[in-house]
């Protein structure tokens, strides 16, 4: 019951009135209509604001601190943070030992569950890529829904179709984009702004039009939440789903390219070891891949023409066949991307390395990878 309470007063109380706004605070844009916190100043400071009079302790839990929030004769707890890094951030507020998400905010899924998010900027010139452009055409991000044979369920994806799509007869390439661990169909969408950075970049003639396709990769969910799950069945049973039922379904709806040369995969964090698992095993159907701070644990001493079914063993085979290798990370979160780069091109694998200076595990560095490795797809 006091769980529930004090959840409640969050949705509620929030209508009662608020203290002013930082002059120096600008609301994030991911507020929902007609509230000015959180917001965040020249600085890169988020301040918050939450009202919860019957609350002992409110604090805000970001970017891994948890920052104790002060409260005024009214109930209303505040609280300004340090400076924090540029980029999409999730959040939480924790009332009384209860971590909930803020009313006064958009809610993405995250953390395997629905978080806050706010999004401290960058420089409007350094932004551009992945911001909406009022003056040139914007593409289409559809809601799908299909049935599953293999899981007996309905599943949902997200397809983006660029702006020219509804003109003609053409047909396009398609690449097949994953979410990492916690995570969606949703993400790409939502937290990495992907229409905005394909739209940008077709319209200035950067890369070629295509569809993306974000399905869920069945990694919703921390590893380990599931007793008995090993890491090689996390997620992994994706992999079928993708080949055998999401693949055809796009190729019945849409009007794509159905050969492996019209065809990409690429994926963040767990969505790249999906990447490797899928895309490695079958580059008959992949010519193009792409891994974004991927979760790929490989031992030291591994011998690369045994893996992912001897998809090295013939790196000169492998180099004619896959024409893009991507692999890429930011330089604060030492996922090992560097090291599989040198690694594979030290037994003959060619690989596009790319390294985001100034970020860690988080949707910026995957935003920047994104724009990196679509200008070379498809030519």
């Amino acid at each position: 019951m006091k769980r529930l309470f004090f959840a409640l007063s969050l949705i509620i109380l929030p209508f009662m009135g608020f203290a002013q706004m930082p002059a120096e605070g600008v609301p994030s844009i991911f507020n929902v209509p007609a509230k000015d916190y959180p917001c965040v100043d020249a600085e890169g400071r988020a301040t918050f604001q939450v009202v919860a009079p019957e609350a002992k302790e409110v604090l805000v839990d970001i970017c891994s601190k948890k920052y104790p929030m002060t409260r005024d004769e009214k109930g209303v707890w505040m609280v300004t943070t340090d400076p924090l890094v540029v980029g999409f951030h999730y959040y939480f507020i924790i009332i009384d030992g209860v971590s909930v998400a803020d009313p006064s905010s958009d809610s993405f899924f995250g953390c395997g569950v629905m978080a806050s998010g706010i999004e401290i900027p960058e420089a409007p010139e350094v932004a551009a890529y992945y911001t909406f452009n009022k003056n040139i055409p914007h593409g289409q991000v559809r809601e799908c829904q299909y049935w599953s044979e293999k899981e007996q369920s309905m599943r949902r994806c997200f397809v983006y179709t660029p702006a020219e799509y509804e003109k003609g007869k053409k047909k396009y390439p398609v690449l097949y984009l994953q979410h990492g661990m916690g995570e969606d169909e949703r993400g790409w969408h939502q937290q990495g702004m992907m229409a905005n950075i394909l739209d940008n970049q077709i319209a200035s003639g950067k890369c070629e039009p295509m569809l993306v396709v974000m399905d869920y990769g069945n990694c919703g969910y921390s590893f380990g939440a599931k007793k008995g799950e090993s890491r090689d069945e996390f997620g992994a049973s994706f992999t079928p789903v993708l080949l055998e039922e999401i693949i055809p379904y796009i190729e019945s709806n849409f009007r794509v390219k159905t050969d492996r040369e019209n065809r990409a995969m690429a994926g963040l964090s767990w969505g790249g070891h999906q990447t490797f698992e899928t895309a490695l095993r079958n580059t008959d159907k992949f010519a193009w891949i792409g891994a974004f701070s991927g979760a790929i644990f490989l031992a030291p001493n591994a011998d690369f023409s045994q893996l992912y079914d001897g998809a090295f063993a013939d790196p000169e085979k492998f180099n004619k066949d896959v024409h893009l290798l991507f692999l890429g990370m930011g330089t604060e979160e030492g996922f090992g991307a560097d090291r599989l780069s040198k690694s594979l091109n030290n037994v003959g694998i060619n690989t596009v390395y790319y390294e985001s200076p100034g970020t860690a595990h988080e949707w910026l560095t995957w935003r920047r990878c994104l724009n990196e490795f679509i200008p070379y797809l498809f030519k």
